[in-house]
């Protein structure tokens, strides 16, 4: 009888104990994500921006808020000690901060969108140091805030990182013109070689074939040169070739024939 009993009795204080559990203990809260420029460089006396965006599983309602610190990189600065905040937003409204800050600090982002950030105008050698971007989105209120370098220089000191891009973009443009032009030229060439070559062949074998009747010629010259007797030159000698064949029709098939004989006197 008392394992049953005991059974009885455990039973509701487990469970009353968990509830107690579930209620008491409260829920962890979701972390929000911030994001920043890990280094900004902007020139003494123009618009420095500083950008900062967010990500959170809530809406974002009027409890939204965003908070811009800063500590100076400077020693004998005032803000050097520690983060003083120079910005605050909430509730669709700005809150500048300290003077050095109040007129310059404006805040160009939309934080519906998940963008808080702001703009220094115009930005001075004081402004060198940290920055620091802190967003509460309620109840996502858990998260580390961002940090962002800001360094204001000359604006010699600006880095040339996008001058040399162009000039090695157009740099190597120009050589890939270079290398078409050339290959063309050689192509155009050995065409060009080739071309004459098929014509001196052609030129070749129509020079070959042309001399043979040349040769005929001369060779029947050199003949009748060579046949010519040395004597005296006489008139012209007539012969007269006859058929001796016997055939009935061969006073017809007589064919006269002329010799035409020059000789020197």
């Amino acid at each position: 009888m008392e394992p049953k009993r005991f059974k009885t009795v455990c039973k509701p204080l487990l469970l009353t104990g968990l509830t107690l559990c579930v209620v008491l203990v409260p829920e962890p809260a979701a972390a929000i994500v911030i994001h920043a420029d890990p280094e900004v460089i902007v020139e003494n006396g123009t618009t420095g921006v500083l950008r900062c965006t967010f990500k959170s599983s809530e809406v974002v309602s009027g409890a939204s808020s965003v908070t811009w610190r800063f500590q100076s990189s400077d020693p004998d600065s005032p803000f050097h000690k520690a983060p003083y905040s120079i910005f605050y937003f909430s509730a669709g409204r700005g809150f500048p901060g300290p003077e050095e800050f109040k007129d310059r600090v404006q805040f160009i982002g939309d934080i519906n969108k998940r963008d808080v950030s702001i703009q220094l105008s115009p930005a001075h050698f004081s402004d060198n140091g940290t920055y620091f971007c802190d967003v509460k989105n309620p109840p996502d209120i858990e998260g580390t805030q961002a940090r962002t370098e800001l360094r204001v220089v000359l604006k010699e000191s600006l880095p040339q990182a996008n001058t040399a891009i162009i000039l090695g973009a157009v740099c190597g443009v120009l050589v890939l013109l270079v290398l078409i032009v050339v290959a063309a030229c050689v192509i155009m060439r050995v065409i060009h070689n080739r071309h004459d070559y098929e014509g001196c062949t052609s030129l070749e074998s129509e020079s070959s074939r042309a001399p043979q009747p040349r040769k005929k010629a001369e060779s029947s010259r050199e003949g009748s040169k060579c046949t010519s007797p040395s004597g005296p030159l006489q008139g012209p000698v007539i012969y007269a070739q006859l058929d001796h064949s016997g055939s009935k029709n061969s006073f017809h098939k007589m064919e006269p024939v002329v010799y035409a004989d020059i000789r020197k006197n």
